[in-house]
């Protein structure tokens, strides 16, 4: 695999273990790891700290200029992590303020742009994997393996009800649904690059399945493509 590496875009709905599933693949094949999500999310969260009017033209444009994103190894958890202006967010953009806000500033234009222009310089040398929501049709339209998520609904507030009530115990399932409903609704929609799966992307329904056999099958896919690149 590490001579012939390649670009793995994986799309889908929000709570589907997109991240989860795009961490551990990169691990196993050594390849980098690109949270498009936590870019949005640091985005907004610059924009609510700076109380940065986003219907606005003009402020998005000019803050806009002031951001600047980076990953950054955590010694720690040896995990890739997202930082704002030198400032690792990585916590600070799960808050729910973050994640209710999120799908309506990443479906600005000049944002999406913004973001996309810096993925696509990530990806100039292959060997990533990248996970969002329009990796596969609009970032890398022609990366190798693209792996489009989803999952039924339930199992989806299960798990993000999990992850926020862990750091939020007054979090109640009603408001993650409806959070859920709502980021489905904004992104299925928008104008700018909305969610959908690429033609030519894989569908993984994961309802069932376990990290570790959704994994098994990614790296079975992965290895596939990256033979098809060697031939």
């Amino acid at each position: 695999m590490a001579n012939h590496k390649i670009i793995i875009a994986i799309d889908g709905f929000s709570s589907c273990g997109k991240s989860t599933l795009a961490r551990e693949l990169a691990a196993k094949l050594g390849y980098n790891y690109i949270d498009s999500g936590a870019m949005y999310r640091a985005i907004t969260l610059y924009f609510l700290r700076n109380r940065v009017d986003y219907t606005d033209a003009a402020q998005t444009h000019e803050a806009l200029g002031n951001i600047t994103l980076t990953f950054e190894l955590n010694e720690e958890n040896h995990r890739s992590e997202i930082h704002l202006n030198d400032e690792n967010v990585e916590s600070c953009i799960r808050d729910m303020i973050v994640s209710e806000k999120v799908s309506e500033v990443a479906a600005l234009r000049e944002v999406r742009a913004f973001a996309v222009a810096q993925q696509q310089q990530m990806g100039e040398k292959k060997g990533i994997v990248m996970d969002g929501r329009d990796i596969g049709t609009a970032v890398f339209p022609k990366a190798e393996l693209k792996i489009f998520m989803t999952a039924a609904p339930e199992v989806r507030v299960m798990r993000r009800f999990k992850e926020m009530y862990a750091t939020n115990h007054h979090i109640t399932m009603d408001e993650v649904r409806h959070n859920l409903e709502l980021r489905d609704y904004i992104d299925s929609t928008r104008d700018e690059s909305p969610l959908r799966q690429a033609e030519d992307a894989v569908l993984l329904d994961n309802s069932g399945l376990t990290r570790e056999e959704q994994l098994k099958m990614a790296i079975e896919w992965a290895k596939s493509r990256a033979k098809k690149k060697a031939v």
